[in-house]
């Protein structure tokens, strides 16, 4: 009988702790790259620097160098360079037409890497094709003279991540990662995509949701708590849940706690490296960080760690030798109870 991607991954996550990825933006900036090494030889008007997605077509060397550093640091699950990846963000760059190629193509890398280690010593690793939030919110308006007013709707933003994802699983992704969420709207808009893909590629694609904070009380853009969150997408019945970029560590401990208590799925946490200088840098060294994280790990609180901005492949090794022999987090047995979500949880009393 075949072991589906689910089911390898929570079995690998009941023996250890597990190591996602690091960050790919910081890392494709160490590059140094010129507009022309973006725009290749594309023809495209629009000027392609900073365009970190695109690289897949035009420098694929690029993003498989990163994804190689993280896999020998010892990550199990690497993600796709596609975070812009969708007709919003593209849109930017006049390069709406390529989404679904560069969606496939960074698919492609990241598969045929996960499959050369695991063919290398029998770990199984996996590829979480990565869908970013956009520049544009289905919960606020832009104008701020005109509450009622949004730039988008729901089924609009649906359709864009629809044929993200599609691209995404076409390219070999075994999950689809909605990360880096501020609006709880647009990860709705992401469930509804991922759900009605499943249909359309005949397997499923289990979810990986990832919330960030907009500030320190543990709130997303639009307003909700870490645990109103969760009762707002656990529905979808995600492989994992958890928190990416926010800030540091340090900042998040509390919030990682409340999720691992409440949460019956696996909780991935992948923080900033600190929190950025007036320079916009990241100084937190690899030990630093992996030494917050650890003690997450030491309690029992996490199932997968990684890193996000300013993270490097030293901190994800860094990483993996801290949590090295430490017994993973048990999903706790919640009880059976009605609970809602505004911007504040609500339980139904029995």
């Amino acid at each position: 009988m075949t072991t589906t991607a689910r089911e390898a991954l929570i079995a690998a996550a009941k023996k250890r702790i597990l190591l996602t990825d690091g960050a790919f933006g910081t890392e494709i900036q160490n590059w140094k790259l010129a507009e022309a090494d973006y725009a290749g030889s594309l023809g495209l008007s629009h000027d392609q620097k900073g365009n970190n997605d695109i690289l897949a077509i035009t420098r694929p060397e690029v993003p498989e160098t990163i994804t190689r550093a993280y896999l020998d640091a010892g990550s199990d699950i690497v993600s796709t360079n596609t975070f812009s990846a969708n007709m919003i963000s593209q849109a930017d760059y006049g390069a709406e037409h390529l989404v679904r190629d560069i969606n496939v193509e960074s698919a492609k890398i990241a598969r045929r890497l996960a499959d050369e280690y695991a063919a290398r010593d029998g770990r199984p690793r996996f590829v979480a094709g990565a869908i970013g939030p956009t520049n544009k919110t289905l919960s606020l308006s832009p104008d701020v003279n005109d509450p009622g007013f949004r730039e988008i709707d729901f089924d609009h933003l649906k359709t864009v991540y629809l044929e993200q994802t599609i691209a995404l699983a076409e390219g070999g992704a075994d999950f689809i990662l909605i990360e880096t969420i501020f609006d709880t709207l647009n990860a709705k808009a992401g469930i509804a995509a991922v759900i009605e893909a499943e249909a359309k590629v005949g397997r499923e694609l289990p979810l990986m949701i990832s919330m960030t904070l907009t500030d320190l009380s543990g709130r997303n853009l639009s307003g909700h708590t870490v645990e109103a969150f969760w009762y707002a997408v656990r529905h979808a019945k995600p492989l994992t849940i958890g928190l990416n970029c926010s800030f540091g560590a340090a900042q998040l401990r509390p919030h990682v706690k409340v999720l691992s208590e409440i949460a019956d799925a696996l909780v991935m946490v992948y923080p900033n490296a600190g929190l950025p200088n007036e320079l916009g840098e990241y100084d937190e060294m690899p030990d630093t960080t992996a030494g917050l994280v650890g003690e997450w790990a030491e309690h029992g609180q996490v199932n997968i760690l990684g890193g996000c901005c300013g993270s490097t492949p030293a901190h994800i090794a860094a990483m993996a030798k801290a949590v090295t022999g430490l017994t993973p987090r048990a999903l706790p047995q919640v009880p059976v109870r009605t609970r809602l979500a505004g911007l504040e949880p609500f339980t139904m009393a029995a």
